[in-house]
């Protein structure tokens, strides 16, 4: 049997890898609101670069392993979605990491402690693309569970 079709009979699997792409989908639009805002150097800044290509880079990784996350919840609980749901779920997930990540991690990694759990503008203007993710990264994620 190969690794396509194991993916596809296992639920938990197809839920994990669908959430995967989808996080990346979900990635790339939040990336380019990311990108318009000049952003990603401060991301970049996680892996001690100010590079926007390595920002880029850190970023997609980063959406990939939340979507993956999204999915993985969603397999463990044999979630069955509608467009509805995956709208709120996904807009849930996007605000779950805008505190974790946004609030807490990043300014932890970036060494501004100080910065920890402080909201601002910047902060609103991030909770808008975290939660945009999130209903891409939902809509993506029914797409393709429900097509498989």
């Amino acid at each position: 049997m190969s690794t396509i079709t194991a993916v596809k009979n296992n639920t938990f699997g197809k839920y994990l890898v669908s959430g995967i792409i989808a996080g990346l989908g979900g990635g790339v639009v939040f990336g380019m609101l990311m990108a318009m805002m000049n952003m990603l150097p401060m991301v970049a800044g996680l892996v001690g670069s100010q590079s926007l290509v390595v920002g880029g880079l850190v970023h997609m990784a980063i959406s990939a392993a939340i979507g993956g996350f999204y999915g993985a919840v969603l397999g463990l609980g044999r979630v069955q979605l509608g467009w509805g749901s995956a709208i709120i779920t996904g807009m849930v997930n996007g605000a779950i990491w805008w505190v974790l990540g946004g609030l807490i991690l990043m300014p932890l990694g970036l060494g501004m402690t100080e910065m920890v759990l402080k909201i601002g503008t910047d902060q609103w203007l991030s909770l808008m693309g975290h939660v945009i993710y999130g209903v891409v990264t939902g809509l993506l994620f029914f797409v393709l569970v429900r097509k498989n």
